[in-house]
């Protein structure tokens, strides 16, 4: 019962937040912006984990490093460094319930993905000079790629669905901050981050049975 509450909490703190909360003042708008990600590190930590306590362990880790990520990237850097750090706590975490070999279509979905994406996005900002962003991209690509990767591995759906809003998220947030500007761009990335880390959190009750993995 208490996670069906807190489910609907994060709906509408999320949505008060995407959609109704000012940019400035900057320090409200980080307040508001986390508030959905306790829920949902809330949401987890109420979820049985089974024999998987491990994964369990991981996927709150995870979540509460991309938590201090999402009041970090005003400080784009250091939100940036810290997002990465989050994937390698969910890699870890997905890696723990392996079940399977990466089908070879998500391996090629994953590769071009990544290929276009270093050309499109960092090729730009090495084109203008900007080296060490350039390399920064390329080397967050590769982590978000292997988190991918790992994410299919689980044979989770809820897993890869997370995964997948993730990348879409991060990568919708780097197209509209170096490429070009994306109608809605804020209610795109927040809607899809909040989704994959919902997934996530929801993840952990299905981490040690098989009748919910992907077929």
């Amino acid at each position: 019962m208490w996670s069906k509450i807190i489910g609907v909490l994060i709906a509408i703190m999320g949505i008060i937040y995407i959609f109704f909360i000012p940019s400035d003042p900057v320090s409200t708008k980080i307040i508001f912006k986390l508030i959905p990600m306790l829920l949902i590190i809330l949401f987890a930590s109420l979820q049985s984990g089974g024999e998987s306590k491990k994964y369990k362990i991981l996927i709150l880790i995870g979540l509460t490093v991309c938590m201090f990520a999402d009041g970090l990237i005003y400080w784009f850097i250091v939100g940036l460094i810290t997002f990465l750090i989050g994937h390698i706590w969910y890699i870890f975490a997905f890696r723990n319930i392996k079940q399977t070999s990466i089908p070879k279509w998500a391996i090629a979905l994953l590769l071009i993905y990544g290929l276009s994406m270093v050309i499109w996005l960092a090729g730009t900002l090495w084109s203008q000079g900007d080296t060490v962003l350039a390399l920064a991209v390329i080397i967050y690509i590769a982590v978000i790629l292997t988190m991918g990767w790992n994410a299919f591995q689980t044979a989770n759906k809820f897993v890869i669905i997370g995964a997948i809003l993730f990348i879409f998220s991060d990568s919708t947030l780097a197209i509209n901050k170096f490429i070009v500007d994306i109608p809605f761009s804020d209610a795109l990335i927040m809607i899809s981050y909040y989704g994959a880390q919902f997934m996530f959190a929801l993840s952990i009750h299905y981490s040690a049975t098989r009748k919910n993995l992907l077929k």
